[in-house]
């Protein structure tokens, strides 16, 4: 397995909608990310916002995201989503720039 991690900024104004949206994330998208390969995914999150993202996956970050850009319910969640960032344009996957490992400890 792959272990991938990201980064993202929240605009704080909107952390607590963005925090209340990902205790209800929609059915469909789970199992898209299922089916896609992200597994062991989790979010963490600074009080000013800054997002951190870790999953891992059979083959590599860019064959994920590959295999989410497929599914119909990932472009309506990108839709959704796309107000709560700070600094991007677009949607979130088109602008998760995945962060170098440099240690690990098994």
């Amino acid at each position: 397995m792959k272990r991938v991690a990201f980064l993202l900024k929240v605009r704080q104004e909107m952390i607590p909608d963005y925090i209340k949206h990902h205790e209800t994330v929609w059915p469909e998208m789970l199992d898209a990310l299922r089916r896609t390969g992200w597994h062991n995914y989790s979010l963490f999150m600074r009080p000013d916002g800054l997002l951190f993202g870790y999953f891992e996956t059979p083959e590599s970050f860019q064959a994920a995201l590959d295999g989410m850009s497929k599914e119909e319910i990932n472009a309506r969640w990108q839709d959704f989503m796309a107000p709560y960032f700070e600094g991007i344009g677009g949607h979130a996957d088109e602008n998760m720039i995945e962060l170098r490992e440099v240690f690990h400890l098994d």
